[in-house]
């Protein structure tokens, strides 16, 4: 298992070498996302109207942070931790062709992710949940927030981090899951326990 610090915007070769299993830690300006923020996005592109932000090379966090304003209106990151990115599956091909080349979430993806970062060149990596305020300790600066109107967590933030992590690649772009692996040894050990007729 390889440790990476990379810098963001990703350069596709660099997150080709990636493989599932190795560990990371970003520095650069990652970009929060949801639910709706992906439907907003997918709206928007499929318009072919403008997007708030460059996507080329950037990396998408499935979070949604509690941010504080301090008097002077600049906003304080208070926590931030992953949201479970399986809600965010039917988005997977949309995320490849705005250029993005990581998405940090947890519980994992299916296939459709592992089709998408093949093609296009974008890794799935997992954060530690439960680590809200540890993850925030990395976070330099929250540079803008968009679309706030449609709630804190929903929004679209930027924040600029700095050896963010670890994360861990629980997808590569060679459609390796360390997810795939964990559901495969659990039925492997089931079928042990419950052989069948």
């Amino acid at each position: 298992m390889e440790k990476r610090v990379l810098t963001i915007p990703l350069k596709e070769q660099e997150v080709r070498e990636l493989s599932a299993g190795d560990t990371v830690y970003l520095t650069g300006h990652i970009f929060t996302s949801r639910d709706m923020g992906h439907l907003k996005l997918k709206e928007l592109a499929e318009k072919g109207e403008p997007l708030p932000k460059d996507f080329h090379g950037a990396v998408i966090f499935h979070a949604g942070p509690v941010c504080l304003k301090r008097p002077d209106s600049t906003w304080y990151l208070n926590v931030i931790g992953p949201t479970t990115s399986i809600r965010m599956e039917p988005y997977a091909d949309m995320v490849g062709k705005l250029g993005v080349r990581a998405v940090i979430g947890k519980g994992g993806m299916e296939q459709g992710t592992l089709i998408a970062g093949e093609k296009y060149g974008y890794v799935y990596l997992q954060a530690a949940p439960g680590c809200a305020a540890d993850l925030a300790r990395f976070v330099r600066r929250v540079c803008s927030v968009d679309w706030f109107e449609m709630g804190m967590p929903e929004a679209l933030w930027d924040l600029e981090v700095e050896e963010f992590g670890p994360l861990v690649v629980g997808m590569d772009t060679r459609q390796n899951s360390i997810y795939t692996k964990v559901k495969t040894a659990a039925q492997k050990k089931l079928d042990e326990i419950y052989p069948g007729p």
